[in-house]
């Protein structure tokens, strides 16, 4: 286990508050004034884009039905909403490697095992971002980085409605097929209960990666 990390459910949140709170942590981490932070929560119904110039992920934007709000992790246009699992890991990356594709890929084996968890199989697929059951994805992963504290990361869909995705071209993937947690279990499966196998798995995973072996 890693005793430094600490991991917090935040219930449902404004996409607001969730970036204010990831503000003072990573200020926090940064002047070594508190340690790190995994924050797993849900949002209110928004859009969010990333850095990218090309808004086409967004079709339409006036006739998006909720919020858009533009943030400095990677990626095109994702949805997050009740249903969805979302993962924020305030991280000191300086101490681990400053390698953001291992970075990366560890999130997908954190998700990739907590997917297992309820015998889902999850992968990557080639050139892609994310976690996939087959050809549909379960889990999108956009990350941004500040004097190397990490912010962002990962939102895992668990509750069979996630209407919020019809509305867009999710991360910039034409055709691609959204799917969840509990439709490729079949049963219904809340979202709280995925927040803690979640923060168990990661907490887990975290200790088996020392400082500085990223």
């Amino acid at each position: 286990m890693n005793p430094s990390l600490v991991s917090s459910w935040l219930g449902l949140i404004t996409y607001e508050r969730g970036l204010e709170l990831q503000e003072q942590l990573v200020d926090g981490l940064a002047a070594a004034e508190s340690g790190e932070h995994l924050l797993l929560l849900e949002h209110e119904p928004v859009y969010t884009m990333g850095r990218s110039r090309d808004d086409s992920s967004l079709r339409d934007e006036q006739q998006l039905p909720h919020p858009i709000y533009r943030t400095n992790r990677g990626g095109q246009a994702t949805y997050h909403g009740p249903g969805q699992l979302v993962g924020y890991p305030l991280l000191n990356l300086a101490e681990r490697g400053k390698d953001l594709h291992r970075y990366l890929r560890f999130l997908e084996e954190t998700l990739i095992l907590v997917l297992a968890a309820y015998e889902v199989q999850g992968c990557r697929r080639e050139g892609l971002t994310g976690v996939w059951v087959e050809d549909r994805k379960i889990a999108s992963i956009g990350i941004g980085v500040r004097r190397w504290i990490s912010m962002h990361g990962f939102a895992l869909n668990v509750g069979e409605d996630l209407p919020g995705f019809a509305s867009i071209t999710p991360c910039g993937i034409s055709g691609v097929t959204m799917t969840s947690l509990s439709r490729e279990a079949g049963r219904m499966i809340e979202t709280e209960e995925v927040a803690q196998t979640t923060s168990s798995i990661f907490t887990a995973e975290m200790g088996k990666l020392p400082l500085g072996k990223f």
